[in-house]
């Protein structure tokens, strides 16, 4: 039996989760039952004629439900992205929500193919879950949300939400950062935890919490639905954590981690050369050799050596976007804008960075 056919997950309550929708109360030891042991997951996709992909159950500007059913959002999308790069169609895509509680219980069982579903890259779940990560789309970090009413302000610091009552995500680095932040700001907080973000800003909402902290994207989307008062702050300027939010996918199957990560970097190239869905079509290959590459347009194309479609990348681009296609119809719309951030591109001063197409 290969090492990859039972893998046995041992999950610690209090671990690093991703401080953003629906945080896990904790995480139990969960044995693997799916088999991964002859095939590649990329073999098992195709096979199955669709990408099954882990989303959270409802993170503004993430990843949203509408009225007809259909999924929308910065994570969608990049499942959409996946999808098209491995059947030339990007509808080829089943969609599951998850929990924190459940994204790596499922992964681990093969329910899901891969996450993209605000989950933090840690040392922990890198070494301890049998996950590996991609690269980082969103680089993200935690904040917190107060009231002006109340006397919050923009320049407000941990020290000052001192005999407050905060509301977070049992189990969460959130909860974990918040509780070390303040302790060593000289804080004295009231700490209520839920299972799940949005029973937290249900608790802002009704007073039951003076404060609520989470990621800070997060934050953004949910002023942006929920503050008709225009009475919620976002607070301190700068993140107390760094929050790397990005695909996660089973260990040890380089296969479908290439597809994965290429997929993901494929659009990061195009945004580099300013290619969109509009004008890919329009691209002088010949002139621009690593995009001919990258589209399988020229010699020296590899995609077919990673078991896709010479073009699939083309395919990536024409159908769902570049990166800042992505980004801007998804978040630019809550006020998180690119420019002059961390999820600029590196020629900005930014960390979206792509190796190149060679």
């Amino acid at each position: 039996m290969s090492k990859k056919a039972i893998v046995s997950l041992l999950i610690l309550s209090m671990i690093a989760v991703a401080c953003a929708t629906e945080e896990a109360v904790e995480e139990v030891a969960v044995e693997e039952e799916h088999d991964h042991s002859d095939e590649s997951t990329l073999d098992e996709v195709k096979e199955r004629g669709f990408l099954k992909c882990g989303i959270s159950t409802g993170a503004t500007g993430f990843s949203e439900q509408a009225d007809d059913g259909s999924f929308g959002g910065f994570d969608v999308d990049f499942c959409y992205a996946v999808a098209a790069a491995v059947f030339g169609d990007y509808s080829k895509v089943e969609f599951k929500q998850l929990t924190s509680a459940e994204r790596f219980t499922s992964l681990a069982a093969g329910e899901v193919d891969v996450l993209f579903r605000n989950t933090t890259w840690t040392q922990s779940r890198d070494t301890e879950l049998g996950n590996d990560f991609g690269p980082t789309t969103y680089f993200d970090g935690q904040q917190l949300l107060g009231r002006k009413a109340d006397g919050i302000t923009e320049s407000s610091t941990l020290a000052d939400i001192d005999g407050l009552r905060v509301c977070t995500n049992a189990g969460t680095t959130t909860e974990k950062n918040i509780t070390e932040g303040a302790g060593l700001a000289g804080a004295t907080i009231e700490l209520v935890t839920v299972e799940a973000f949005a029973e937290a800003v249900d608790k802002f909402i009704a007073g039951e919490c003076d404060i609520i902290t989470t990621d800070g994207s997060a934050l953004v989307g949910r002023r942006a639905v929920n503050d008709a008062l225009n009475d919620w702050v976002i607070f301190p300027t700068s993140p107390i954590s760094k929050e790397p939010l990005g695909p996660t996918y089973r260990s040890n199957d380089s296969a479908w981690a290439d597809v994965v990560n290429w997929t993901v970097y494929a659009t990061i190239i195009a945004d580099e050369y300013g290619v969109t869905s509009a004008n890919v079509d329009s691209v002088d290959t010949d002139a621009l050799p690593e995009l001919g590459r990258l589209f399988g347009a020229n010699d020296g194309e590899l995609q077919t050596k990673m078991g896709l479609d010479a073009d699939a990348f083309y395919n990536v681009i024409k159908q769902v976007g570049n990166y800042d296609q992505i980004y801007s119809r998804n978040l630019n719309p809550l006020g998180l804008f690119r420019e002059g951030g961390a999820n600029d591109r590196w020629t900005n001063g930014g960390l979206i960075y792509a190796p190149p197409a060679r």
